[in-house]
C-alpha cells in the first residue's frame, strides 16, 4: 500500500505570505460586494485578519484563493449585512468628495478621448454588474477570477447546479444587458465624448 504525505499546517506566517499574492482579487470582489471603496478595504482587512487566525484550519495542498474568498464572503454577510442597518454606522462625516484615485490611467495620461470612452464602457460594465443579485454578481467575479464551478460553490456555500444556473442566469442578463448598450449608448456617448475631447 502506497504511503500518503501530508503536508504540515502552515503556520500564520507563511499563509499571511502566500495570501498577499490575492489582494488584488479579493480586493475586486470586496469593492463589487461593498460598492465601496473604503469598505472593500476594510473588508479585506477583516478577511486576512480572521484567515491567520484561522491558519491551522487551512489545508496545504488546496486552493488558497478559494479558501479566502469563502472567509471574504462569509465576513461580508456577517459584518456587513448587519451594518447595512444600523443607523448609527456611515454619514455625511465619512464621506470625502474630493478623494478620487489618482493612480487610475496614468499610464496614458492626457488622452481626453481614450479617457473618456473607458469611463463610459467602465461605467455600464460596473452598472450592469451591480444590477445582477448579490449571489450572481458574487458567482460571475468569482469564475473570472478563474475558479472552477466545484470551486465557486464552494466558496458560496451551494450546490455545483446552483452555480450553474446562476452563472448562465446572469451571462445572459449581461449579454443582454452590454448588448443593448452596443447597439444604442456606443455611438451617442463616444461622438459626446469626442466633442468633449476637441474643445
Amino acid at each position: 500500500m502506497g504511503t500518503v504525505v501530508v503536508e504540515p499546517r502552515w503556520d500564520a506566517a507563511k499563509l499571511g505570505r502566500e495570501a498577499l499574492a490575492c489582494a488584488d482579487t479579493l480586493y475586486n470582489l470586496a469593492r463589487y460586494l461593498t460598492r465601496n471603496a473604503t469598505d472593500a478595504e476594510d473588508l479585506v482587512q477583516e478577511t486576512y485578519t480572521r484567515a491567520l487566525r484561522a491558519a491551522s484550519q487551512f489545508t496545504p495542498g488546496t486552493n488558497l484563493k478559494a479558501w479566502l474568498f469563502r472567509i471574504l464572503r462569509n465576513t461580508f454577510i456577517s459584518v456587513y449585512r448587519r451594518q447595512r442597518h444600523d443607523p448609527t454606522v456611515g454619514g455625511l462625516d465619512t464621506v470625502n468628495p474630493g478623494q478620487h484615485n489618482a493612480t487610475a490611467g496614468e499610464w496614458l495620461r492626457g488622452d481626453r478621448e481614450l479617457d473618456c470612452l473607458r469611463a463610459v464602457v467602465r461605467e455600464e460594465i460596473e452598472q450592469a454588474l451591480m444590477s445582477l443579485s448579490e449571489d450572481a454578481r458574487t458567482a460571475v467575479l468569482l469564475d473570472l477570477e478563474d475558479l472552477t464551478e466545484q470551486e465557486i460553490a464552494i466558496v458560496v456555500g451551494c450546490a455545483v447546479g446552483t452555480v450553474k444556473s446562476r452563472l448562465s442566469r446572469a451571462r445572459t442578463a449581461l449579454r443582454r444587458q452590454l448588448s443593448d448598450y452596443g447597439k444604442t449608448g456606443t455611438l451617442e456617448q463616444t461622438a459626446t465624448c469626442s466633442q468633449g475631447a476637441s474643445s
